[in-house]
C-alpha cells in the first residue's frame, strides 16, 4: 500500500512539474512568458477605411493581442470623430491607464489627437507617441508628438507631372473642389504641378467637382464625374493623365477612364477605387496586398489598360499603422532610434517587399523650421502592366519643395 501511495505521489509531483514547464512556455505575442510592456493602435474603422485597420491585424497576428498575452491593444475612433472629438480623446488617454503601455500609434491621427497626445504627456512620459497621416496642423501635432508621418504631397506634386510624361501624357487635368483647395499642402501641390508642367512640358488644367460632403453627397459627386469625363476626354484628348484629390470620386473617374480614355496618375492603394471601378472581389485577398496588386492588374490588363493606370503597391493607410506599430516596438526594444528617419523607413520596408520608399523632413514655408521628427514619405508608383516606375529615384529639384501658391 505504501509503494503504491509512493508511486501515486511521484505521477502527481511528474504531472505539476510538466503543467507549470507547459504554462512557462506558451508563446505569446512578444515570444516571452508575459510581455512586459503594450503598444495600443488606434484606427479608423472598416466603414472610415479598412487599409489602416488591415495594418493593426497585422501587427496583432504578429505579436499578439494583449487579451492573449501578447503587446498589441487595438482600439477604434467613432466614425464621426469631427463631431465626438471628446470621445476621440478620452479612448485615446484610455490607453495610457495601462501600466504596461509604452506606445501609442494614431493613423489616421483625426482632430483630438493632438490634445490626447498633450493630455497623455502630462501623466505618462514614458509613452512614446506617433502620429500617422495628421489631420491637424503640422506645427501643433509635430510639438505633441515623439513621430508624424504622411504622404508628401510636395514632392508628389512634381513626381507626378514627371509620371505623366513617362507614360506619354501631353496633358494633365487635376480634379477637385474648394474645400480640398483651401488645405494647404493641396494648394501647394497644385501649385507645384502647374511650374513641373511648364517646365517638363505637360500643359496642366484644372476641373472642378462638387464636394462629396455637401449637399449632392457623395452619389451626386461620383455621377457628375461618370458624366463629365467623356466631355474632358473630348475636350483634352486620350492623352492626358487625371487625378482626383477625393478617394470617392476616383473610383466612377477610373471606371469611365477605362472607357473612353487617357490615364490615371497614382492613387495610393491598389484598393482606392479599382475593386469598384471593375468589380473586383477581393475577397478572398483581404491582406495580400502582392495578391490584391495582382488581381488588380490582371482585371486592368485584360481590359485594355495596360500602361494607362498607375497605383501604389502597398496601402499607405496599411503600412502607416503597420509599419509605425514595428517602429514604436524597435524603439521600446531599442534596436531603434526614435525620429531616425531611416529606422522608420526600415520598419516601413518589412511591410511592403519589393516597394521602394522616398522620405524627407517637414520644412514649414512660413517660418523655415524644419521638424525633424515629422517624416514626409512616398513610395515607388506602380504602373499596371509595367511596374514600377522609379519614381523614388528621382530628384525632386529643391525649388519645388519651396514652391508657393499664388
Amino acid at each position: 500500500m505504501k509503494k503504491l501511495l509512493t508511486v501515486l505521489l511521484s505521477f502527481m509531483l511528474v504531472a505539476v512539474v510538466f503543467a507549470g514547464c507547459k504554462k512557462a512556455t506558451t508563446p505569446t505575442g512578444d515570444g516571452t512568458t508575459g510581455a512586459k510592456y503594450h503598444i495600443g493602435i488606434v484606427t479608423g474603422t472598416v466603414s472610415q477605411g479598412e487599409d489602416g485597420l488591415r495594418g493593426g491585424d497585422a501587427l496583432a497576428k504578429e505579436y499578439g493581442t494583449v487579451a492573449n498575452g501578447g503587446i498589441i491593444q487595438a482600439i477604434t475612433y467613432p466614425d464621426n470623430f469631427s463631431s465626438e472629438q471628446e470621445t476621440v480623446i478620452a479612448d485615446i488617454v484610455g490607453l495610457a491607464d495601462d501600466p504596461l503601455m509604452k506606445a501609442i500609434v494614431v493613423n489616421q491621427a483625426v482632430p483630438g489627437t493632438t490634445e490626447a497626445f498633450k493630455e497623455i504627456r502630462a501623466k505618462r512620459s514614458d509613452i512614446l507617441l506617433f502620429a500617422g497621416s495628421p489631420q491637424e496642423d503640422p506645427n501643433v501635432i509635430d510639438a505633441a508628438a515623439d513621430v508624424v508621418t504622411e504622404a508628401n504631397s510636395l514632392a508628389r506634386g512634381y513626381l507626378m507631372i514627371w509620371s505623366a510624361k513617362q507614360l506619354g501624357a501631353k496633358n494633365f487635368v487635376h480634379i477637385s473642389f474648394a474645400r480640398h483647395m483651401s488645405i494647404e499642402l493641396l494648394s501647394r501641390r497644385w501649385a507645384i504641378m502647374q511650374q513641373a508642367g511648364i517646365d517638363l512640358g505637360v500643359k496642366t488644367y484644372f476641373e472642378t467637382a462638387p464636394d462629396p460632403t455637401s449637399d449632392v453627397g457623395v452619389a451626386g459627386a461620383q455621377q457628375f464625374i461618370l458624366e463629365h469625363v467623356p466631355t474632358w476626354v473630348q475636350k483634352y484628348g486620350k492623352d492626358t493623365a487625371f487625378f482626383c484629390t477625393n478617394d470617392a470620386e476616383t473610383e466612377p473617374l477610373l471606371k469611365q477612364i477605362m472607357k473612353y480614355g487617357g490615364m490615371l496618375i497614382e492613387t495610393d492603394s491598389p484598393t482606392n477605387g479599382y475593386p469598384g471601378a471593375f468589380g473586383i472581389d477581393l475577397t478572398a485577398q483581404q491582406g495580400d496586398w502582392p495578391a490584391i496588386l495582382k488581381k488588380v492588374e490582371s482585371t486592368i490588363v485584360a481590359d485594355g489598360g495596360t500602361g494607362r493606370f498607375a497605383s501604389w503597391a502597398w496601402s499607405l493607410d496599411y503600412t502607416t499603422t503597420a509599419g509605425l506599430g514595428e517602429y514604436a516596438k524597435r524603439c521600446i526594444d531599442g534596436t531603434a532610434k526614435v525620429a531616425n528617419m531611416q529606422d522608420m523607413l526600415s520598419a516601413f520596408e518589412k511591410y511592403t517587399p519589393g516597394a521602394a520608399w522616398n522620405a524627407s523632413d517637414y520644412t514649414d514655408l512660413n517660418t523655415s523650421k524644419t521638424d525633424t521628427n515629422h517624416f514626409l514619405i512616398y513610395q515607388d508608383t506602380y504602373v499596371f502592366g509595367k511596374g514600377y516606375l522609379g519614381t523614388t529615384k528621382q530628384v525632386v529639384p529643391t525649388k519645388y519643395l519651396t514652391y508657393k501658391a499664388k
